[in-house]
């Protein structure tokens, strides 16, 4: 009797910390995140016509000569942010496929380039928000792509 009187606090404290690290502080953590941050607990999803289609912060398969492409190293991954510089290089091959004259791909990716800090860094373009800017702004142009299994 004495041995099990003995192991009766660590395994009362063992069972606290398990209720309290294993399931409380999680709740309580997704609780506030889903209150402070929405969007980004949620995936940071992006929505085409009321049904999500991706995530910002994960690269979607845009294959087609229409779209932007993230760059194509194991490095990069599913980054879907490239250099400016890069998203640059594909506006002649994206005018040449969908006839957008090419100073209005240029205002585009102007209007959703970003910079690593603040102004002082890189500048980059979130290649999914383009193209799902292009397929919103541009059906006429988009709608034959937007079958499922079309890149």
């Amino acid at each position: 009797m004495k041995g099990i009187r003995e192991l009766s606090p660590p395994l009362r404290l063992a069972l606290l910390s398990l209720v309290v690290c294993g399931l409380l502080f999680p709740v309580i953590m997704t609780g506030i995140g889903e209150v402070a941050f929405p969007s980004q607990s949620q995936g940071s999803q992006i929505y085409f016509e009321g049904r999500s289609v991706g995530s910002v912060l994960v690269y979607q398969n845009f294959s087609l000569p229409v779209f932007f492409h993230p760059l194509n190293s194991s490095v990069a991954g599913s980054d879907p942010d490239v250099p400016f510089s890069f998203a640059l290089k594909q506006v002649s091959r994206v005018h040449n496929a969908t006839g957008i004259p090419v100073s209005v791909l240029k205002q585009i990716l102007e209007k959703f380039k970003q910079y690593t800090l603040f102004f002082f860094g890189s500048a980059f373009v979130n290649v999914v928000e383009v193209n799902i800017y292009l397929v919103q702004n541009y059906p006429s142009v988009y709608s034959p792509y937007l079958k499922p299994g079309n890149g």
